[in-house]
């Protein structure tokens, strides 16, 4: 029997049905038609889903894309896979995964824009260390930087060169960085989480989150290896990370970031209660750490990680501080990591995530909800997005309550599959 998280999924669909009846204050705004975070493509990417799943009409698919594509788009310096060519590209993919043959031509010249803006941004980030100087967040975190562009690579030309290359640069990143007579981790950035000067971070911060931290290119790494893809070094680079995980790890939790001051010390400030999200916190980084372990065929880390994870998402104290129901830090995405995970997972573990998915499922959507009032609320406060608003929220429950894979791969950027 399937949950009735999907009736809700359901409402937010159809509120989200028709581009042209979205409040204007979203859909004016020049970046939304191209943002997948917030915009149009993650719109999109519900439709597409729930099409696939033979829960919604193909038009409604033709009708975003149509949208999404009928203005100019953002290439160069300006684009990553959250904004974008990127974006439209990874929306495209996965609605032509879902129906093969379609966006065939879109899809070339976009996946040809991917590569080749890849390429310049890996050969000015070998630059940068060749100089010796720390980098930033966003040249290869998951949302603005490489290991987001290598996720699309990776799901379109996996033996293609361009990817090559960004694999070659994240194991490089990984290498220890001199600086002032101190080893830094090689992910170091001078700047705060924010990737601006921060007086919090005046001596920079090695960043752990899956978004905007380490975490991100580690699952690249490990989803790289497990489809057959390596590089020289891959396998010592995602050691490297995983030892770094493993000194600064609290029970089963990870510090968002370790400035300077914690890196002297070797202890990091005992963190407050963390929600345990995708962005920052212990799912999506113990479920990098399951990838990884899986790729290298470490079963002791591998039960290690997803134990980690079920501690993670059966911790009072973590879900109190999760206070709503997004994809990106919220129950619905935390259900959907959950599922995810237990599709790759031990025996003795993978009873207890499917167990805990649904327990995630039930904070979504409690019994006796009304579907309609509750898709009024999310709306409401979070607007129509993929990351923060109603539509990754819809998408998230869909495989947990359905008890299904994604038929159109939609969640390849976010690195966890």
């Amino acid at each position: 029997m399937t949950h009735r998280a999907l009736e809700m999924a359901g409402v937010i669909a159809d509120r989200l049905a028709d581009p042209g009846n979205l409040p204007a204050v979203s859909t004016t705004h020049p970046q939304w038609r191209q943002s997948l975070a917030h915009g149009a493509p993650g719109i999109a990417l519900l439709h597409i889903e729930r099409a696939a799943a033979g829960l919604g009409a193909w038009q409604r698919v033709h009708d975003w894309l149509r949208f999404t594509t009928s203005a100019p788009i953002t290439s160069g310096p300006d684009s990553y896979l959250h904004y974008g060519a990127p974006a439209v590209a990874h929306a495209l993919a996965s609605a032509a995964r879902a129906r093969p043959g379609t966006y065939t031509r879109a899809l070339v010249g976009l996946d040809q824009i991917v590569a080749a803006d890849a390429t310049r941004r890996v050969a000015a980030a070998h630059a940068r260390i060749d100089r010796g100087d720390c980098g930033a967040l966003a040249e290869f975190d998951a949302i603005r930087g490489l290991a987001g562009l290598g996720a699309h690579l990776l799901r379109r030309d996996p033996d293609g060169p361009a990817l090559l290359k960004v694999l070659s640069y994240l194991v490089r990143l990984t290498e220890p960085l001199e600086r002032d007579g101190t080893l830094l981790p090689g992910w170091w950035a001078a700047s705060g989480p924010s990737g601006r000067a921060d007086d919090r971070f005046a001596g920079g911060h090695a960043n752990n989150g899956m978004a905007h931290g380490i975490g991100g290119p580690l699952a690249l790494l490990a989803l790289a290896l497990m489809h057959g893809v390596k590089v020289d070094g891959q396998l010592e680079a995602i050691d490297r990370v995983l030892c770094w995980l493993d000194r600064w790890r609290a029970g089963t939790r990870w510090p968002y970031w370790v400035i300077r001051d914690e890196l002297d010390s070797g202890r990091a400030a005992a963190p407050n209660a963390q929600r345990p999200s995708w962005c920052y916190g212990s799912a999506g980084l113990a479920r990098a750490q399951q990838l990884a372990a899986h790729a290298v065929g470490d079963p002791a880390r591998q039960r290690e990680a997803e134990t980690a994870l079920i501690k993670a998402l059966s911790d009072p104290a973590a879900l109190a501080a999760t206070t709503d129901v997004s994809l990106c830090h919220g129950y619905a995405g935390l259900a959907h990591i959950a599922h995810r995970a237990a599709a790759d997972a031990m025996p003795s573990t993978a009873s207890q995530l499917r167990t805990v998915a649904l327990t995630l499922l039930d904070a979504v959507s409690p019994v006796g909800a009304d579907p309609a009032q509750q898709t009024t609320t999310v709306l409401d406060a979070a607007g129509p997005a993929f990351l923060e608003g109603a539509a990754g929220t819809a998408l998230a429950v869909i495989t947990p309550a359905s008890g299904t894979a994604p038929l159109s791969g939609w969640d390849a950027c976010l690195l966890i599959a």
